[in-house]
C-alpha cells in the first residue's frame, strides 16, 4: 500500500519504507517454506495478498467493493482455509 505514496519513487522515505516492507516479507516467506510446502505457501500468499490489498484499498483510498468483488474475496479467504486445512507441516 506504500507504492501510491512513494509517488513514482520520487520520494525517498516511503520508498526505503516500501523496500524495507518487501524485504521483511519476502524473508519471512523464506522462513515460512521450510516448515510448509511451496504450493500452498505460494497459493495462502497470493490470496490473502490480493484480499489484503482490496480490503485496504478500499479503506485508504475509498475504491469501491462491488458485490461480484466481494464475493471473489470471499471465495480466495475460502479457498486459502480450505488448502491450509489439509497441510502438514515439514518436521
Amino acid at each position: 500500500m506504500l507504492l501510491p505514496v512513494t509517488n513514482s519513487f520520487s520520494k525517498p522515505i516511503p520508498t526505503i519504507i516500501m523496500a524495507l516492507c518487501y524485504l521483511g516479507a519476502l524473508f519471512l516467506l523464506t522462513v515460512v517454506v521450510k516448515t510448509l510446502p511451496i504450493a500452498v505457501v505460494y497459493a495462502t500468499w497470493s490470496g490473502l495478498g490480493v484480499f489484503s490489498v482490496a480490503i485496504l484499498g478500499y479503506f485508504i483510498f475509498g475504491q469501491g467493493l462491488p458485490w461480484p468483488v466481494i464475493l471473489g474475496l470471499f471465495l480466495i479467504v475460502s479457498g486459502v482455509i480450505l488448502v491450509n486445512s489439509f497441510v502438514e507441516p515439514k518436521i
